[in-house]
């Protein structure tokens, strides 16, 4: 029960800070595993499995009017059971994607519900009401934290046991078939990331990182410090580019004027 209390009200603090402080990326698999671990008393084993539920969940971001696996429940309870039963990043990668698919359902039917709230907030603002308009705000955000209260809660009391059980009933080929597993689906979250960002123009990158680290044998931070630096000069040829497309337009508006003047 105790456990049970903490994940829940883990997981209403991080979403409740998430959106009141303009979403400072609290709910992020790192962040969500560190504080279920250091709630539950073991706050490095929390960051091992963040770590590794970050790689596979990079690519899971809410751009407009998606609704992507809900990383939070997924990261918060796939930690939770890990370390609750003793186990690794395996079996917290194993318990994360379901449960964040799940509950991306039911984050679809709270956004449902929740867009109610739209007819009273016109109401509001046709009475300038400012008032019960923040108000609103307010009750909205709060059912929303309680609604992820209620999940961690329920899922932490009923769901325990049946992890453990799971867990121990679960064969060692198995279990070494889940390590893989693990050290694959990583992969499959930089595929996620690239896939809305890879073009023509920027696959060259790519392939030099891959030839970096495959022939090369090149080390990340060396790696990351060459990518920095492209990045750097490509920002710099945009700028300069800019800069000179507005002095041309500067330049124009002023021969016209001259013109005009005569």
């Amino acid at each position: 029960m105790i456990n049970a209390l903490i994940v829940g009200s883990i997981l209403f603090l991080l979403w409740f800070f998430e959106k009141a402080l303009g979403t400072p990326m609290v709910i992020r698999p790192l962040v969500v595993s560190f504080c279920i671990g250091l709630g539950l008393g073991d706050p490095l084993n929390g960051v091992l499995i963040g770590a590794t539920l970050e790689l596979v969940f990079m690519g899971a971001i809410q751009i407009g009017g998606s609704v992507p696996p809900d990383v939070l429940v997924g990261a918060g309870l796939g930690t939770a059971f890990a370390l609750i039963t003793g186990s690794g990043p395996e079996i917290a990668l194993t318990l994360a994607l379901p449960i964040a698919i799940l509950a991306q359902s039911i984050k679809v039917v709270l956004f449902i519900v929740r867009s109610q709230f739209m007819n009273l907030a016109v109401i509001f603002a046709k009475n300038d009401d400012i008032v019960k308009m923040k108000l609103l705000n307010w009750l909205g955000l709060i059912l929303q934290s309680a609604m992820y209260f209620a999940v961690g809660f329920i899922a932490i009391v009923f769901g325990s046991e049946a992890v453990q059980v799971f867990v121990a009933a679960i064969p060692p080929l198995v279990m070494t078939s889940l390590e893989l597993c693990g050290k694959i689906l990583p992969a499959v979250g930089f595929a996620l990331l690239l896939q809305p960002m890879m073009d023509k123009k920027n696959v060259i990158y790519f392939i030099l990182g891959f030839i970096a680290v495959t022939y090369l044998k090149l080390p990340i931070m060396a790696i990351t410090l060459f990518a920095v630096g492209i990045a750097y000069i490509v920002v710099f040829e945009k700028s300069s580019e800019t800069h000179a497309v507005e002095q041309k337009e500067i330049a124009s508006d002023d021969s016209w004027g001259g013109l005009f003047d005569e």
